[in-house]
Formats: structure tokens, sequence, C-alpha cells
């Protein structure tokens, strides 16, 4: 698609989409959202910056391939559920750490690391398939 409104407005619009799903993602340990749905609209982000300028442009501005992308979220996603078996309990189990260094109000959490592990499996795999798909229509 060559429209010179949706390739004006796709760079603006697309930065909107990924800060948004950011927001879905660390939003979603206490109401709805999360990894999943933050991942989607990333992706589809990515989907319609390709639709507007082409997949070229995408895969240079993703640095890494979107497939490694997804191999990385799923690497830290059962490295966080691994944690757990660590200290002793179950596979997934929540942990929470309360750091000094950052006042002990913040906490990190193994929830948090999973959850951007989905995130990035989500737009790693839909990225991948929505610019396959692109690419197969350019030819």
């Amino acid at each position: 698609m060559r429209s010179l409104i949706l390739r004006t407005v796709a760079p603006t619009l697309t930065s909107l989409m990924l800060v948004f799903s950011v927001f879905v993602l660390l939003r979603g340990h206490n109401e709805p959202g999360g990894g999943f749905i933050g991942g989607l609209i990333a992706a589809s982000a990515f989907a319609l910056y390709g639709l507007s300028h082409g997949v070229g442009p995408v895969r240079r501005a993703m640095v890494l391939h979107p497939m490694t992308i997804a191999a990385l979220g799923l690497i830290l996603a059962v490295l966080s559920g691994a944690a757990s078996l660590v200290v002793g309990t179950s596979f997934l189990t929540g942990l929470w750490w309360f750091p000094e260094f950052l006042g002990g109000d913040v906490g990190i959490s193994t929830p948090l690391f999973f959850d951007i592990g989905v995130y990035l499996v989500v737009v790693g795999a839909v990225a991948s398939i929505a610019l396959g798909l692109e690419e197969r229509e350019d030819v």
C-alpha cells in the first residue's frame, strides 16, 4: 500500500503504539493487560509500519531477526520460572525482591520478567508472520 496519508502518519502512529504497548505490559500486574496484549500491540505497530514503508525498513528498525527476539523471550520466561526452583519452591512461583539500593520501595519480581518474556515471544512470532506475509505480497 503506497498511500501518502498512511506513509505520513505511520511513523508517529507506530511510535505511539509502541509506547502504549509498553504501558499495557507494565500495567498487566495489577489490572487487565500484560505481556500478550502488549506484544500484540507492538507487533501491530511493526506491521503497520511495514504496510506503509515496506518490509526492509522494519527489518532494519528491529535490529534483531524477529525469531531471535521470540527465542530470547522464551529463554527469559523459562529462566523466570526456574528462579523459583533455585529457592526450593514450585516452578513459576512468583518471587519478589526489594533491594535496598532502590530505596526498598521498588520491587523486582519474577512475574514481571515472565511477562516481558511473553511480550518478546509474541512480538517476535507475530512480527515474523506479518513480515513474511508482507514479503510474499511484494513478490
